[in-house]
């Protein structure tokens, strides 16, 4: 699967409907931590089938991000049944990011 990119528009239908959990990445263009996990949520959405991986652009999308308490970037987010049941914050590694997935 491939990332999708979340919109105050869309958010409803991708993340709060999803059948399958829904991991969220919080980020900014201008951000470098935000620019090196990019590739590993990448590398994830390619990888996981049972799960959605979204991102969202907190310029674009203040709204969204004021809504999950989003204070810095990048902030990760997994919910289930559109309920948050991990939160992470900075870079991670991709092993962290999987269980995260897995818990």
């Amino acid at each position: 699967m491939s990332v999708v990119t979340v919109t105050k528009d869309n958010f409803e239908e991708e993340v709060m409907k999803a059948s399958v959990p829904v991991l969220i990445d919080f980020w900014a263009s201008w951000c470098g931590p935000c620019r090196m996990l990019s590739p590993v949520i990448e590398e994830i959405a390619g990888e996981v089938r049972d799960t959605k991986v979204c991102k969202v652009n907190v310029d674009e999308q203040p709204e969204l991000a004021r809504q999950f308490g989003v204070m810095s970037i990048p902030t990760l987010v997994v919910m289930k049944n559109g309920q948050v049941t991990k939160k992470s914050l900075g870079v991670q590694p991709k092993s962290s990011v999987m269980s995260m997935l897995k818990a």
